[in-house]
């Protein structure tokens, strides 16, 4: 089995891009996230890889962050999400963005994935719910990919002060923007930290 594919990015097309690595070139079916966040060609490039073994076919699914990998693993174990339809999730949605979703069973957000219709929407929301919860969501970016940034100002440094003091991004963001929507948009980060604060505690 593939773990990780480090090589040269031959080019892209829809869907899949193909990393040479001793002189073998490797077809590699990605989100549009991991897609666009490859260097282009002909730069150097490790991606993260799940590998699916059928009777006719090897396929290599890759990803630029353990995050979203974790993500794949978790949504092909519901009923009618294969890796196309899981892929066109992660296309979607980034992985912060789909816990927030899972979390808050956002079902629309769900629904914005090509392939998801509102029955697998609601599915998708009931039943990853408590596994989402528990799920441990690294960050660890594949080399030659560039990390995601915090937003800037005020919420960004506040969103990273609380993500030091161990909660999930996806929780902290909730949280912060329940308390901007309750202390204004010039609200600082003096105010903010303890607003989101309360709001976590709820």
């Amino acid at each position: 089995m593939i773990g990780s594919l480090r090589g040269t990015v031959e080019g892209q097309e829809d869907g899949r891009c193909v990393i040479e690595t001793g002189g073998v070139g490797y077809v590699v079916h990605a989100s549009s996230r991991t897609l666009g966040a490859l260097p282009p060609p002909p730069a150097e490039a490790r991606l993260l890889i799940e590998t699916f073994v059928r009777e006719d076919a090897i396929t290599l699914f890759g990803f630029a962050t353990a995050a979203e990998r974790a993500w794949f693993r978790l949504l092909t174990t519901v009923q009618g999400v294969g890796p196309r339809v899981a892929l066109a999730i992660l296309s979607a949605l980034s992985a912060d963005e789909l816990s927030f979703a899972i979390a808050s069973g956002d079902r629309a957000s769900l629904g914005r994935a090509s392939g998801v219709g509102p029955k697998l929407a609601a599915r998708l929301a009931l039943e990853l719910k408590e596994k989402a919860g528990s799920l441990a969501l690294p960050v660890t970016l594949a080399e030659g990919i560039a990390a995601p940034s915090l937003p800037g100002g005020a919420v960004g440094d506040a969103l990273s002060a609380l993500m030091n003091l161990g909660y999930r991004r996806p929780e902290a963001q909730a949280a912060l923007n329940r308390a901007g929507a309750k202390l204004g948009d010039e609200a600082d980060v003096a105010a903010l930290i303890p607003a989101a604060l309360r709001e976590l505690a709820r």
